[in-house]
């Protein structure tokens, strides 16, 4: 026997997600905030985990429904692209401790003032990296986004 959910019951916790977003959102921009590189370190975190999930629905989606799985490939792609630029995004900041590090832009987690903790934006980002590029060609990841009508 099945049990039906209301949408309003439905995946509770990424309702709480987005909405815990919308809430940082509202904050950061009442009060101004600038941003820094744990803003965006936790954001590079949120979108790797977004990117993962909707990489596996495509995959569960791609026998049943093969076009809907390839929407859902193209926004998996778009999500890697995000996460790439937030990437670049974090090595542009300042370091909040020692403003005269080395170079910056440079993705070298061992040699981050910070030191390396366990999973540090780099660590997540070549393990996101590695995975993505199993399953596209530097071809699709470089693509502009497609436009689309809605056919409903």
């Amino acid at each position: 026997m099945t049990t039906t959910t209301s949408p309003d019951e439905a995946h509770p916790y990424l309702r709480a997600s987005t909405a815990g977003i919308r809430h940082h959102r509202k904050i950061a921009q009442a009060e101004h905030t600038a941003v820094d590189r744990t803003h965006l370190d936790v954001l590079h975190a949120h979108l790797t985990a977004v990117h993962q999930f909707v990489d596996q629905l495509a995959d569960t989606a791609r026998p049943s429904h093969p076009t809907a799985g390839r929407h859902l490939a193209t926004a998996q792609t778009r999500l890697w692209q995000a996460t790439a630029e937030v990437h670049s995004a974090f090595h542009l900041l300042p370091a909040p401790l020692f403003p005269t590090s080395t170079r910056a832009t440079e993705c070298r987690p061992d040699r981050l003032p910070e030191g390396p903790p366990v999973l540090t934006i780099c660590q997540r980002h070549l393990a996101a990296g590695h995975i993505v590029r199993r399953k596209n060609t530097p071809t699709d990841l470089n693509r502009p986004p497609h436009t689309t009508t809605c056919i409903r």
